[in-house]
C-alpha cells in the first residue's frame, strides 16, 4: 500500500475553512427557516424543487436524487409535508409502480412566505459578504467538486434500490 498524500498546511486551513463554513452556514439557515417558517431546510429543499418541476410535480425517486436524500428518508419528509398538507402523492400515470410527489396550493403559498426570509439569510450569511469575484470563485469551486464527486450508485443503499438491484422498483 502506497504511503496517503497527506494534506500540507496551506490544504489543511482550506480544508478545514471549508467544513467549518459549510457546517456554520447550513446551521444558520436551517435555524432561521425553523424560526421563521417552522420548518427545517431539508423541507425547504424538497418544496423548492416542487415548486420549479413542471406542474409542480415530481417522481419520487428524481426528488430524492436532487435532494440527495435516501429514498426512506424522502419518503418520511414527504409524509411531514403531506400531513401538513403542502405535498400529495399522486400515482405516475406513465409507470403505475411509481409515485409522483406533487405540491399543493397550501404548500406553495408556504415556501413563497419561507422564501424571502432564507433569502435574507443566505444574503445576510453569504452573498453579500462575497465580493463578484469571491462568488465567481466559488461557483467555479462548487461544480469542480461535484464533477468530481462519484454519483450515488443506485444499489448502494443510500437511493433505495431501484429496478436492476433486487429485481423490486422502490419509487
Amino acid at each position: 500500500m502506497s504511503e496517503p498524500r497527506w494534506l500540507t498546511a496551506d490544504e489543511q486551513r482550506a480544508w478545514r475553512a471549508y467544513l467549518e463554513s459549510t457546517r456554520v452556514l447550513f446551521d444558520a439557515l436551517d435555524r432561521q427557516l425553523q424560526q421563521e417558517a417552522g420548518i427545517p431546510h431539508t423541507y425547504y429543499e424538497i418544496l423548492v424543487h416542487l415548486s420549479e418541476a413542471p406542474e409542480r410535480a415530481l417522481r419520487m425517486s428524481k426528488l430524492a436524487d436532487y435532494t440527495q436524500s435516501s429514498r426512506s428518508r424522502l419518503s418520511h419528509a414527504v409524509d411531514r409535508l403531506v400531513e401538513r398538507g403542502w405535498i400529495e402523492r399522486v400515482d405516475c400515470p406513465t409507470d403505475k409502480r411509481g409515485q409522483l410527489a406533487r405540491m399543493t396550493d397550501e404548500g406553495f403559498a408556504a415556501i413563497a412566505a419561507a422564501a424571502p426570509g432564507h433569502v435574507a439569510a443566505v444574503r445576510r450569511y453569504m452573498i453579500d459578504r462575497l465580493t463578484p469575484e469571491q462568488l465567481s470563485a466559488l461557483e467555479r469551486i462548487g461544480h469542480a467538486i461535484v464533477e468530481a464527486s462519484p454519483p450515488p450508485s443506485p444499489c448502494d443503499g443510500l437511493s433505495g434500490l431501484p429496478s436492476g438491484c433486487d429485481g423490486e422498483r422502490r419509487d
